[in-house]
């Protein structure tokens, strides 16, 4: 019995810390953070859980993969940092409220990145939705230049095919070129792209135009967001100014019209309901003489003509005498009384 017991505890543990862990996640700002050489960023990150046992930040370049920047215990403020990122990266952690902020000081171009918050949950990581840092030069400094133009809005079902046109800065080295697709409520994710390049003149150093393309077949909600055209030349990322995809859905019929069709179809209804209640009894009325069944209305009508001939029956007696020669046999005779039925008109 006392096993029993253990074994229905045990069950009961196990059972609480899988629900704790379905409940787990991380809490991060998302989407694209653009900020300016030089300046100091923070990028928050919190958990809501109490099953985290530890806290992490990860680095990730463009089609770069994610390095270690730094990890925590989540009842300590003692902070191990990379020592490649110790300069400048610093992280405030508060056990708490489990928060757990990434702080970048003197951004430098080298800090455009993604950044994902990490927690540790019974030997699973959880990921944050991540966030583009987008770090720029003044904008009186910036030679490189992209352009998207707008879009308007799709239906579901629709193919789109997203264009932008790229003017890298001169410099050793190709170009490469990106497409970040931000909404609030999904992760950013970043599309790599193949720019066409042509000259523009033959001097030196030549400049360049470059034209990159997305081609988004049958659209549906989980396509809808703002698509960025990103260019990284020359150890810089530019983006463009983003094209808004949005999805619409189909448009409603006028409300006049639907309240025509909505009482078209109610008298149509209520006149087949007539012309079968008619054909019904049509057809009870057909049966009825088939069957030689009478109506009452004709059964009446009958028994009223009967009473008016029989106030109209007259009653005579007739008396027939029968001659005989022999005189002496009238008292034989019998008297025979005869009724006549004589039926009058009313003029």
């Amino acid at each position: 019995m006392m096993q029993v017991c253990i074994f229905l505890a045990l069950l009961s543990k196990i059972c609480q810390v899988l629900a704790v862990s379905k409940t787990s996640g991380v809490i991060q700002e998302s989407g694209i953070r653009t900020e300016e050489v030089g300046q100091t960023v923070t990028l928050t990150c919190s958990c809501q859980s109490d099953a985290v046992t530890f806290l992490a930040w990860y680095q990730q370049s463009l089609g770069g993969k994610p390095h270690l920047i730094s990890s925590r215990m989540k009842h300590s403020t003692d902070v191990d940092i990379n020592p490649a990122y110790k300069d400048r990266y610093e992280v405030f952690a508060q056990n708490e409220k489990c928060i757990n902020d990434l702080i970048i000081t003197d951004l430098r171009l080298s800090d455009s990145a993604t950044y994902y918050c990490g927690v540790l949950v019974f030997n699973a990581i959880e990921f944050g939705q991540g966030v583009f840092l987008h770090v720029r030069t003044s904008p009186s400094n910036i030679q490189s230049a992209v352009h998207q133009p707008a879009l308007q809005p799709l239906r579901l079902g629709d193919s789109v095919n997203l264009s932008c046109t790229a003017y890298p800065k001169p410099c050793a080295g190709n170009p490469s070129f990106y497409w970040f697709r931000h909404d609030e409520s999904q992760p950013a994710i970043v599309y790599p792209g193949k720019g066409q390049c042509t000259s523009l003149s033959n001097k030196k150093p030549q400049r360049k135009s470059c034209t990159l393309n997305l081609a988004i077949k049958s659209v549906n909600i989980s396509d809808a967001g703002t698509y960025y055209c990103a260019l990284a030349s020359c150890g810089e990322i530019v983006l463009g100014n983003g094209t808004r995809v949005g999805i619409v859905a189909p448009a409603k019929a006028p409300f006049l019209l639907v309240y025509c069709l909505s009482a078209a179809l109610g008298v149509s209804i209520i006149v087949l309901l007539s012309l079968a209640l008619i054909a019904y009894k049509m057809k009870k009325e057909t049966c009825s003489v088939c069957k030689g069944t009478v109506p009452h209305l004709a059964a009446s009508a009958t028994s009223d003509i009967v009473n008016q001939d029989a106030d109209s029956l007259h009653y005579a007696a007739l008396s027939l005498k029968k001659k005989n020669e022999r005189p002496h046999q009238e008292h034989d005779m019998e008297s025979v009384c005869v009724y006549s039925r004589v039926k009058s008109r009313k003029v």
